[in-house]
């Protein structure tokens, strides 16, 4: 009986952190769906104003690497953790990321980038997708050995590198200090 507390307790958790993110997203008035008012399974123009406003974009490859990035780091700072209260760690951080990624200071600091003039946040689907990816790639880190981790790491990083000049790694070192460099590199898909 204890163990189906403990499961139903966190699925409850679960759901109470993905409702905070829906109702944060909505009050920082972010769209349901892309304002074109449909949805598409695939957004993969990475310079239409449909970019992060369906429920899969380039972007979702990065998330699942947050999962990996996630699982790796609690596994080493909480060993002795269950993976499901691993888990749910993870998901308050993706939706602690996504509900700041969505911040008018974090758009605009998107804005700089060049891949990102138009950015306006991510549509609430597409930022539970998001989520939805980081779980994914958390399980994948669960189940599969290290190596198979660190080698679709460097895969994704390098395919979307080569596919739209951005991926996770760039993202960061953008969103921290943008380099024209980069800036002059990622126009260069236009």
């Amino acid at each position: 009986m204890a163990m189906v507390l403990k499961r139903v307790s966190g699925f409850i958790l679960a759901a109470a952190l993905i409702a905070l993110q829906i109702a944060v997203l909505r009050m920082l008035g972010q769209p349901f769906i892309c304002a074109c008012g449909h949805v598409k399974l695939w957004e993969g123009d990475i310079w239409s104003t449909g970019m992060s406003q369906h429920l899969l974009d380039w972007y979702s490859f990065t998330h699942i690497l947050h999962g990996f990035l996630f699982y790796a780091a609690l596994r080493l700072l909480f060993p002795r953790l269950s993976v499901s209260a691993r888990l749910l760690l993870a998901l308050g951080v993706e939706v602690a990321w996504e509900i700041a990624e969505n911040s008018p200071w974090i758009i605009q600091r998107y804005r700089e980038q060049a891949l990102a003039v138009g950015y306006s946040g991510d549509s609430i689907l597409n930022s539970l997708s998001d989520t939805s990816m980081m779980l994914l790639g958390f399980l994948l880190a669960w189940r599969l050995p290290v190596a198979a981790i660190v080698t679709l790491t460097l895969l994704t990083e390098s395919f979307l590198a080569i596919a739209i000049h951005d991926n996770l790694t760039l993202n960061i070192v953008n969103l921290i200090h943008p380099f024209d460099f980069i800036r002059d590199w990622q126009n260069a898909t236009r």
